[in-house]
């Protein structure tokens, strides 16, 4: 189960949730991808050995470049399984994280402000950062939001929504109740 599912309240129904972009995927891609070049290329580039190892060079640059793939998209696949970004008919919900865990439940009635911040790769793809600026000063940054402009949109009618039930029926004018 997901977080925003596990911390859902009484009559509270998800209106919108995503993951993490898959941008973050892109720096173990390119790792991976340099380890296979270095795989054909690194005996040419780097014929010697290393003294007193008597460890190709070669050998050493391909090892580093898979390690460094393999801790990074084991990195990023953390972050991607453990980040949501959610609304519901009554709160913006945002986690990222999972041993040091960022989270944000702030309810629709005080957002303030969702700010939308997107690079050119980022209007490219699609993805941006999202900073919810609720009544009491909050403003946390959350990074790598797939479609965040969809979500802003989907947050401001939820709002709207949470506006109209929430507001005072029109008082009746004297001249009608009559």
């Amino acid at each position: 189960m997901s977080y925003i599912s596990n911390n859902l309240l009484k009559n509270e129904k998800i209106i919108y949730s995503t993951r993490m972009h898959w941008i973050v995927f892109i720096l173990p891609a390119i790792l991976l991808a340099a380890t296979f070049v270095f795989s054909v290329f690194a005996p040419l580039l780097f014929p010697g050995y290393i003294p007193f190892l008597n460890i190709r060079l070669a050998s050493l640059v391909i090892l580093i470049c898979f390690l460094a793939a393999i801790f990074s998209g084991v990195s990023a696949f953390i972050r991607y399984v453990t980040s949501e970004y959610g609304i519901t008919n009554k709160r913006i919900l945002i986690k990222t994280g999972w041993i040091r865990r960022a989270s944000l439940e702030l309810f629709i009635d005080k957002v303030e402000a969702i700010y939308v911040d997107q690079s050119i790769p980022g209007r490219m793809l699609d993805y941006g950062s999202l900073r919810v600026v609720g009544t009491g000063g909050t403003q946390d940054p959350f990074f790598y939001v797939p479609r965040p402009l969809l979500f802003r949109r989907i947050a401001q009618e939820q709002i709207d929504i949470d506006i109209e039930q929430h507001s005072s029926p029109p008082r009746s004018n004297s001249k009608d109740s009559l």
